[in-house]
């Protein structure tokens, strides 16, 4: 599917703009936890918003998880709601930022989030889509990043480094910081994971003009 753009502006790299409003409803399934996610995505000239349910199990308990994903023209998060639940435990969250890496949870300032742009539910390959459009790396470019990480099934929210490469034109190398694991993830023209080996694959995607 091909997206219509009107303008390509740098923010550092080559971001794409958009004329029309696109949804794309997508279908991942998930490997190392055994789950189904149904992530509906809708981007406009403003910007993006991404809902999202998760259903799977761990350790033979059964969790969902639902988010919601906001972000600026620039791919800068600046909202993102969590509801989830595993077996009989239920979290809820909800995160502000102002685009350059300030944070608020449940409207208290958080400081060791300082200067994370983007955020990881590991649970999801959907916010790997953040870096890639944000950054607008060239290909052969890396940039090291600060994220806020959202492990919610160990019940654990702490800021991380993570490594972006991008290899060819729909091809990146993401790494941990330090290197304890590293993956090739494939994605379409919006940037939205087709292929994660070992952990995610794009079973089913629509998308079209609203």
């Amino acid at each position: 599917m091909r997206l219509p753009t009107f303008e390509i502006i740098g923010c550092p790299g080559a971001i794409a703009i958009y004329k029309y409003t696109m949804e794309t409803n997508l279908l991942w399934k998930a490997k190392e936890y055994p789950s189904l996610e149904n992530c509906v995505h809708t981007i406009d000239a403003t910007g993006s918003e991404t809902r999202s349910v998760i259903v799977g199990m761990m350790e033979n308990k059964i969790f969902k998880v639902e988010y919601l994903i906001k972000t600026n023209a620039f791919w800068q998060t600046k909202y993102i709601e969590i509801k989830s639940r595993l077996a009989d435990f239920n979290q809820s969250f909800s995160f502000h930022s102002d685009g350059k890496g300030n944070w608020k949870k449940n409207g208290l300032t958080v400081r060791e989030w300082h200067g994370c742009i983007d955020v990881d539910l590991p649970l999801t390959p959907f916010t790997n889509t953040l870096p890639v459009n944000r950054l607008g790396l060239a290909k052969g470019e890396t940039q090291q990043i600060k994220v806020v990480y959202l492990d919610l099934l160990n019940q654990q929210i702490k800021p991380v480094v993570q490594k972006y490469t991008r290899i060819s034109k729909n091809e990146y190398r993401y790494e941990n910081v330090p290197n304890d694991f590293e993956a090739a993830i494939r994605v379409d023209e919006v940037g939205l994971v087709i292929s994660y080996p070992g952990l995610f694959e794009r079973v089913a995607s629509t998308g079209s003009p609203i």
